[in-house]
């Protein structure tokens, strides 16, 4: 068990695009269960976006068409590429991740209840009108 290490955020307009990265070192990807999830001040941790195995994709609705989640196994790095950010894109954002499949929906509907074994540290983004 460890920390994953997050890129840094960043600072866009309204209608910009950032892309955050997730290093999993040492990660196998024969199994897996990864996502990203953001918090915001005063607010409760809310799932963004989920990847697994087996499983494919599972996005929040107030991101669908806007976000997309990736792995790159070759660079055991995990990616959210987020377009047409809006002001409410502004909260913290943690990737997770598990060597254990998982429902991608589930974990996005449940923030609160993930227990992936790893976590990164958070990293700002901030997307001003």
């Amino acid at each position: 068990q460890g920390e994953l290490v997050e890129s840094r955020g960043g600072s866009v307009q309204s209608g910009g695009s950032l892309r955050l990265s997730c290093v999993v070192a040492a990660y196998t990807y024969s199994s897996y269960c990864m996502g990203w999830y953001r918090q915001a001040p005063g607010k409760e941790r809310e799932g963004v976006a989920a990847i697994s195995d087996g499983a494919g994709e599972s996005y929040a609705e107030f991101v669908k068409g806007r976000f997309t989640i990736a792995l790159d196994n070759a660079k055991n790095t995990l990616y959210l590429q987020m377009n047409n950010l809006k002001p409410r894109d502004t909260p913290v954002y943690y990737c997770a991740a598990d060597s254990n499949p998982c429902i991608p929906l589930v974990v996005i509907n449940a923030p609160l209840d993930a227990d992936f074994p790893y976590w990164g540290q958070g990293t700002q983004v901030t997307v001003s009108s």
